[in-house]
């Protein structure tokens, strides 16, 4: 369903700078070093904001959890980049045995290629959002008509395979431009980012990743995990694999209750 896009007040800013720079030069051209360089100021403002995953410079931005869900004592367990045939499953059992249900983020491409994993995930009551059809390191380049086709796409993909259209984006590491706003808005998506991340992609050390994950852990913070992509243990072992344990065993510890995205946000206080 889609809702009505309103531009952030810094992009409702930035271009009134861009027109304004311009109208500057038509009138008095002398003033161009100046209008240039007050363009070239919020070009970088721009691109800082679509570079820091946290960021709701350029659009809303689900970094944590409802103040419903805070009060809940509740957090989210978010996974990206799957399915993996060698991984997911695996994180699947983990995730039954400690009776927790997470959202994962999952590539189009990758949904396509491996259906009936992605029903299994569905099956086991856990959430698939989208995370883009082919997951490129090219977002930040995207227009609106590149966004609207890498998001687009997924959401078509994961639907016809789960039979739910997904309700959260996530961006490959968070990055994104000034276009993709109105393209979520426009099919009824939130971007998603996360409150703490274990760099499980790229870290090989279990005991950092835990640690990342579990500094300052409290309720309401969304903690992102990679089933697909994941870096491997001196072991050979998958990261997720094992830092999960660890991180379920320390939630229940800390008294705090695990939900998907769609769970803490259809139960937040109204309004």
């Amino acid at each position: 369903m889609q809702y009505a896009w309103r531009p952030s007040p810094f992009v409702v800013v930035s271009a009134g700078i861009h027109g304004a720079a311009l109208a500057a030069c038509v009138s008095s051209p002398e003033f161009w070093p100046y209008a240039a360089g007050a363009i070239a100021c919020n070009q970088f403002a721009i691109v800082l904001g679509g570079l820091l995953p946290r960021s709701a410079l350029l659009g809303p931005n689900i970094v944590r959890l409802p103040a419903a869900a805070i009060r809940r004592q509740e957090v989210a367990i978010t996974i990206d980049d799957g399915p993996s045939p060698e991984v997911t499953p695996l994180v699947l059992e983990i995730l039954d045995r400690f009776g927790v249900k997470a959202t994962f983020f999952c590539i189009g491409d990758r949904v396509q290629t491996y259906p009936d994993l992605c029903r299994s995930i569905i099956a086991c009551g856990h959430l698939i959002e989208n995370h883009g059809q082919t997951h490129r390191t090219r977002y930040a380049f995207l227009g609106y008509r590149g966004w609207l086709q890498e998001v687009g796409r997924a959401q078509e993909t994961i639907t016809a395979v789960t039979g739910r259209a997904p309700r959260c984006f996530r961006a490959l590491a968070g990055i994104r431009n000034p276009f993709l706003d109105p393209v979520l808005a426009g099919l009824g998506v939130r971007l998603a980012s996360w409150t703490h991340r274990g760099f499980d992609t790229r870290e090989t050390n279990a005991d950092r990743v835990f640690l990342r994950l579990t500094r300052h852990l409290s309720s309401g913070d969304i903690l992102l995990l990679h089933d697909g992509n994941c870096a491997r243990s001196k072991s050979g072992e998958p990261i997720i694999l094992e830092v999960l344990p660890r991180l379920l065993r320390e939630i229940e510890s800390r008294k705090l209750k695990t939900v998907t995205l769609e769970a803490a946000f259809d139960r937040a206080d109204p309004g």
